[in-house]
Formats: C-alpha cells, structure tokens, sequence
C-alpha cells in the first residue's frame, strides 16, 4: 500500500531540517576535539553514515528472511531498495573514513580490521545489487539475493566488535561501552542529532525507493505475460 504524497513530502523535508541543524551544529557549535582538533568534525557524517548503513542492511536481512518464507515480491522490493541506500552510506562511511585517517594517522587507507570489514561490506552489498541486475526473472532475482543478503549481514557484528576482538588503529567505541559514553554532551547531542536525520532521510529514500520498485515489479510481469502470448 502506497503512502501519501504529503507524508513524504514531509518527511522529505523533515529530514533537510534536522540534517540542517545537525551540520550547523557539528560544524559551528560543538568545540573541537581536545587531541584531533577540527578534523574530529568528520565525526557527525562518519558515525552516523554507517550506523544506518547497519539499519538499512538489517532491514534487507530481515526482509529477505520474510521473502524466502512467504515468497511475496513486496518484501523484496523492501530488501533491494534498502540494500542500495545502505550501499551509498556504507561508500560515505568509507570516504569519509579515509579522510579521518589521513589526517589522524597519517595514511589514506590501512588494512585494520574494522576499515577491513567495512570494505568487505560494501562489497558484500555491491555484488549483492550486481546478482540482481543479472537475472531476468524478478522472482530469481530476488531468490539468489536473500541468500547472499542474509549471508552478509554477518559481517556486521563482526565489524562492531572488531575493536574489541583484534588490535586496531581505529578507535573503540565512545558511546556504547561500560560505564556509559565518553563523549562530551555536546558533541553526543550533536552526534545524536546527526544521526536522527540521516535515519529519517533513509526512511524517506526508502519510501521513494520501494514504490519505484514496485512500479518495476509490475512492468516487468506485463513484460512477461506478452512474450507468453506471443
């Protein structure tokens, strides 16, 4: 079932005001690092970008689960649409990630374990999306990429807990560890505010994605239904 024109509307722009507000903040008013200085600032688009990159493959793998049960293109279309904003997000983190680290440890890229997992990520999710350009037939389609959907989502607790399991240059966690966050409130309000628009931005993308996707969905079987007429 569709949404309404005015929710997205509203969520669409709902999302630019607090992204708005977020950047200001992340870039005017939260004080500088005491050790990494202005380049810490990178923060409020890096944490943000691969937490819902999380949320987004976790919708995928969810949804995927729910295809191969009930076999129902609509929980497909949930999957591959989140799966491509998680892809975008997950190529943010990265980037963005490449720049923290030349400023902070000298080098573009290194292969810590973290950075590692992330790579492997990405990848995981770009081969993800190629599967699925390759085959014709949506319900093959959408078959062979649960399989490989749910497989990939391993790599996810893999990478949060990589910090803990092995010796990395990435920093542990300032937020989700004992004895509670770390982080100056101000910098974890920002951090926080940030993170809120990019999840409603998310949503808002999915929306926009799944119905385009659907719309796919139903060219795609009128495709098929003329070629066994003819």
């Amino acid at each position: 079932m569709d949404h309404p024109s005015w929710l997205g509307r509203a969520l669409g722009a709902l999302a630019g005001l607090v992204l708005f507000v977020g950047m200001y903040l992340g870039l005017v008013l939260a004080p500088p690092d005491a050790v990494q200085g202005q380049v810490q600032r990178i923060m409020y688009l890096h944490v943000p970008s691969i937490v819902t990159a999380y949320l987004a493959f976790t919708v995928t793998c969810v949804a995927s689960v729910l295809y191969l049960w009930k076999r129902e293109l609509a929980y497909d279309a949930v999957a591959v649409s989140s799966a491509e904003i998680g892809v975008v997000l997950t190529g943010i983190t990265l980037a963005t990630g490449c720049i923290w680290g030349k400023a902070t440890w000298g080098v573009w890229w290194t292969w810590d374990a973290r950075l590692t997992l992330t790579a492997i990520l990405f990848t995981i999710y770009v081969g993800y999306l190629m599967l699925r350009a390759f085959a014709e037939e949506p319900q093959a389609a959408a078959r062979y990429g649960a399989v490989l959907a749910i497989l990939g989502f391993l790599d996810i607790p893999m990478n949060h807990m990589a910090v803990q399991w092995w010796r990395t240059l990435h920093q542990p966690s300032s937020i989700l560890r004992p004895g509670g966050p770390s982080m100056d409130p101000v910098m974890l309000g920002t951090l926080v505010v940030n993170l809120a628009g990019l999840v409603l931005l998310y949503t808002y993308l999915l929306l926009k994605r799944i119905r385009l996707e659907r719309t796919r969905h139903r060219a795609v079987a009128l495709r098929l239904q003329r070629g066994r007429r003819g």
